[in-house]
């Protein structure tokens, strides 16, 4: 297998700048807050997250406490990003269930279910990767929110201009005999195909029973003037933040790769599909409006 390129965020221009200052993306911190809001705003939540608004820190956690509708023009966008993490932890659950017992979330974030996390006494191994910089900024919010880690968590900071996934995993004492189950969420579309690719590659060259859940968005030309128009939008806020979009899949496209790596189980979970899923006959009108997409794919 050729050496696995970054699945994080690409270290270029101004996130190479915030990752050496110690600082995460400002879209994780972004996505963060929006969960956050999540448990705030929306009865009953997709996701149930008691240590979301903990996470995002003292100062941000008041100021939206004290005035959680200015994010009300956000309800889609917060909605998928809800819809994101339950959906992955919905697909750890049936690994789980099949025997996988290591958990790989890789660009983690602030993602919080290791500190959450329901399976401790199966003796599942729960796997953060992320840049080191953005790992010990996470560490240091932990332990200022008081938020003690598991000792089923382990950190698995790699630099992929020095080392690749495979030798950071391993050091992190991953097993890639066993099978794993792995979420990427919030990361496809800043890479370049390749580094998707490479890194789909790693997954589905692991034993059987493994997988893996993410996001990905179709190509402008798939979209309906609406979901285009707040798709732009959004992108030129990121790429303003140094964090452009540079990668997008065609469903049957995507499909057929996966299928030709050799994984023989695929669910591709499109809006209309998540909407009757995971929010119908809701009372509060939560809903999705953009054409993101969530693929579970399994060994």
């Amino acid at each position: 297998m050729a050496p696995l390129v970054s699945p994080l965020v690409p270290a270029a221009g101004a996130q190479a700048s915030r990752l050496e200052a110690g600082s995460p993306s400002l879209t994780a911190q972004g996505a963060a807050i929006l969960r956050a809001a999540h448990q705030l705003l929306d009865r009953p939540p997709i996701l149930d997250d008691p240590i979301a608004l903990r996470i995002i820190g003292a100062e941000d956690e008041a100021a939206l406490r004290s005035n959680p509708q200015r994010f009300d023009r956000s309800r889609s966008l917060r909605a998928f990003l809800a819809l994101r993490s339950r959906y992955a932890e919905d697909g750890l659950a049936g690994a789980i269930a099949r025997g996988v017992r290591q958990y790989v979330i890789l660009g983690a974030g602030l993602d919080t279910f290791p500190y959450r996390n329901p399976y401790q006494s199966t003796g599942l191994r729960v796997f953060e990767v992320d840049h080191p910089a953005t790992q010990a900024w996470k560490r240091r919010r932990l332990q200022e929110a008081g938020i003690v880690t598991p000792d089923s968590l382990t950190f698995a900071p790699v630099d992929f201009e020095k080392q690749t996934l495979t030798e950071g995993l391993s050091r992190a004492g991953f097993q890639t005999g066993q099978p794993a189950f792995f979420s990427w969420l919030g990361v496809v579309i800043y890479l370049t195909r390749p580094a998707v690719i490479n890194t789909l590659e790693f997954v589905a060259a692991l034993p059987a029973g493994s997988g893996i859940v993410f996001d990905y968005s179709p190509p402008t030309g798939l979209m309906d003037e609406d979901q285009r128009s707040g798709h732009e939008r959004l992108g030129r806020q990121v790429a303003a933040q140094g964090e452009p979009w540079l990668t997008y899949f065609v469903p049957a496209s995507l499909a057929e790769t996966l299928r030709r790596l050799g994984i023989k189980r695929l669910e591709d979970l499109g809006p209309e599909e998540a909407e009757q899923r995971y929010f119908r006959d809701r009372s509060d009108g939560l809903h999705l409006g953009g054409a993101g997409r969530l693929m579970k794919a399994e060994g």
